[in-house]
């Protein structure tokens, strides 16, 4: 595997719609849950997948994509928080202080190719975008796989840890808030 990784321009559009496939990725939700909340449910994936390519398309770039030649592996969005509305209604992410932060709210690796360092890379270049942009720190809400056995479209502690983020609350026993400072 000869992993690179970019972000999404609509020239990579069609390789994360074939990432995400018809379902988009989890049940239709093509990365729109932090921005539209619940109501993406109610709305068709065909929506969703709209919108979000509408964004894609207005830029700038809200995420990046791993590639192995032209097919992608994975995908990331990082992008400010304030952009990610919906965070703020969560009552287990909501704000930890006023800090202008990025998120990294989604990670989604292609089934077969998650546990091959995949989500490490994403994140390793999620924080030097975000660091390339002026962000402060970036913050992530992963799972931790040690209080649920639950699957995550989020990542997982563990492989935040190692890549240099640190707890910086917790208001949910499975969720931690995660930071990586930037400055």
């Amino acid at each position: 595997m000869s992993l690179a990784v970019a972000p999404l321009t609509p020239a990579l559009w069609p390789r994360f719609e074939d990432l995400f496939s018809p379902n988009g990725a989890v049940g239709g939700c093509w990365c729109m849950y932090w921005r539209i909340g619940a109501a993406y449910r109610t709305r068709s994936g065909a929506a969703n997948r709209a919108d979000f390519r509408a964004r894609v398309e207005e830029g700038p770039p809200p995420g990046l994509l791993a590639l192995d030649g032209d097919r992608a592996l994975g995908w990331v969005q990082v992008t400010p928080r304030a952009e990610l509305t919906r965070l703020d209604c969560a009552r287990n992410l909501r704000r930890v202080d006023d800090a202008p932060v990025w998120s990294l709210s989604c990670l989604y690796i292609r089934r077969g190719h998650r546990k091959q360092g995949v989500a490490t890379a994403l994140i390793r270049a999620a924080i030097a975008h975000a660091r390339a942009q002026g962000a402060v720190a970036l913050e992530a809400y992963p799972v931790d796989a040690s209080a649920t056995p639950s699957s995550s479209f989020t990542g997982y502690a563990t492989t935040f840890a190692r890549a240099g983020f640190v707890e910086v609350a917790r208001h949910a026993p499975t969720r931690p808030i995660m930071r990586h400072a930037l400055s």
